[in-house]
């Protein structure tokens, strides 16, 4: 497949155009490793590497065009290859991919759902509802992506804007009719939903992460923004009532603002008439719906995907009833019934903010029997929000009766400097009942051994992850598996 470089720059804001602005193209990339003969190459200033030093490169490769915000002194920019110089790059990826393959995201309804948490349980919802209404879906998100029934494996929550472009396209093809985006807070920042065409957008909440990136809460807060910020008027926004940045996200939105709540007023409201291990027992706009998702957390998740729905325009009483059949994604609240232990259970849960564990450990506390244990087995994230470190272990060890401290994706980190920097959080009291143990698998098995008749053994962190990334090394790992069969060979002990 070819294109013209002038078909590609129809919607791209260049500030000149120096070379053959109809040269063949045949390939769009950020990556100068990519670069093949006739390629756009646009130069982006990455968090780690900057673009522009790679322009010569890509040259050298057989770039036909370069985007950039500045020349190198090279001649072949304006003869053997067409220079765009631009304001800034970061947006041109999506806006020519998105132009090289034919705007697909024009073809179907895209909903992004962005939040601290609930992102994946949200849009796994929406992707499950309505498959169940007939349509033909697709999912992009941190679990898993999708194309009507077919599987696709997840790298990022949100991927590179070609790549990104390159999956709407097939799921154009496939006929998808909506398709339903985690959108986290990098990939708004980076630009790398730029050219994708949003029909709507949710937000979940919004609770300390991600600010070895950011830097700052408000410069979180404003990434998360600017998708609402972005939207046409012809599209809605979603936001949650009941967090106090909600009323933020919509502020300055051309876009048609709508809430959902659970305590204060909203567009879409729900109300929890009972909750427990069974699911929950709710009224969403007056009307009774029983869901098989467990937590006040997933009320909020299954408000916002109804609400969604009646934005799309669907029938209320068939999203109703569609709702009830719903599961929650992988890894979130995966609730394990102990083989031998009564009333025991074990639980994996994503949560790897302190917001996400202490509205899961609320929701075990509920649900556990009264004599019943708290077991926690948790860590923190290498490379990642040093802040929040010492902020996790003091919240398991707040809501658990005995707390164990692991390693977790320790990455470049070593696993007992994160572990220090989580116990220095605890205090005298909480010390007591807190364990170190760096081997993860030796951890849940410690606590599966330690678990009595009615205990909970929550395993937090990783939730969905099948690997555990040490030293650049992604080693085979699953906390799900792992802890089933530790639950299996534990020793079982009835009385307490």
């Amino acid at each position: 497949m070819t294109k013209t470089l002038a078909e590609l720059l129809n919607h791209l804001p260049t500030l000149q155009v120096t070379g053959d602005a109809h040269a063949e193209i045949s390939a769009v990339t950020s990556d100068s490793r990519a670069v093949q003969p006739g390629s756009v190459f646009v130069a982006v200033r990455g968090t780690r590497f900057d673009g522009h030093r790679f322009i010569s490169s890509a040259l050298d490769m057989g770039a036909k065009a370069i985007v950039a915000e500045q020349w190198p002194d090279d001649p072949r920019i304006g003869t053997t290859a067409t220079g765009i110089l631009v304001s800034d790059s970061a947006a041109a990826p999506g806006i020519l991919a998105a132009a090289w393959y034919g705007d697909p995201s024009a073809a179907f309804k895209l909903v992004g759902v962005t939040g601290t948490n609930g992102k994946t349980t949200t849009v796994t919802l929406l992707y499950q509802l309505f498959t169940a209404l007939g349509y033909t879906c697709g999912m992009v998100g941190t679990v898993e992506n999708r194309i009507g029934d077919q599987v696709l494996p997840s790298t990022h929550t949100t991927p590179d804007p070609v790549a990104l472009q390159a999956l709407f396209r097939r799921m154009a093809d496939a006929g998808c009719t909506h398709v339903f985006m985690e959108t986290s807070s990098h990939a708004i920042d980076q630009r790398r939903i730029a050219g994708a065409r949003f029909r709507g957008a949710v937000f979940t909440n919004l609770t300390h992460d991600h600010l070895d990136y950011h830097g700052t809460f408000a410069a979180y807060r404003d990434a998360k923004k600017k998708l609402f910020d972005d939207l046409p008027p012809e599209a809605f926004a979603l936001a949650n009532a009941d967090d106090k940045n909600g009323a933020f996200m919509l502020q300055n939105c051309r876009a048609q603002k709508n809430t959902f709540a659970l305590l204060k007023p909203a567009t879409f409201k729900s109300k929890v008439l009972e909750n427990s291990l069974m699911g929950l027992h709710m009224q969403i706009d007056g009307h009774a719906v029983h869901a098989r998702l467990v937590g006040l957390f997933n009320a909020y998740n299954l408000t916002a995907a109804y609400g969604t729905a009646r934005l799309l325009g669907e029938n209320q009483e068939t999203v109703l009833t569609a709702l009830s059949n719903l599961k929650g994604a992988e890894g979130r609240f995966d609730c394990l019934p102990h083989p031998h232990l009564n009333g025991a259970m074990g639980i994996v849960d994503y949560a790897h903010t302190p917001d996400a564990l202490e509205n899961v450990l609320q929701t075990v506390r509920e649900l556990k029997k009264s004599s019943g244990r708290i077991i926690t087995v948790v860590g923190c994230g290498g490379d990642r929000d040093r802040a929040k470190r010492p902020l996790m272990a003091q919240t398991a060890a707040r809501w658990s009766e005995q707390v164990i401290l692991t390693s977790d994706n320790p990455r470049s980190e070593e696993p007992q400097d994160i572990l220090r920097e989580m116990e220095a959080g605890l205090e005298a009291d909480q010390r007591a009942k807190t364990l170190t143990i760096e081997n993860r698998e030796q951890a849940i098995r410690t606590a599966c051994r330690l678990q009595l008749a009615g205990d909970i053994v929550l395993v937090a962190g990783k939730g969905h992850e099948k690997y555990q990334e040490i030293k650049g090394v992604k080693h085979p790992f699953d906390d799900k598996q792992t802890l089933i069969r530790e639950m299996a060979q534990a020793n079982p002990v009835e009385k307490r």
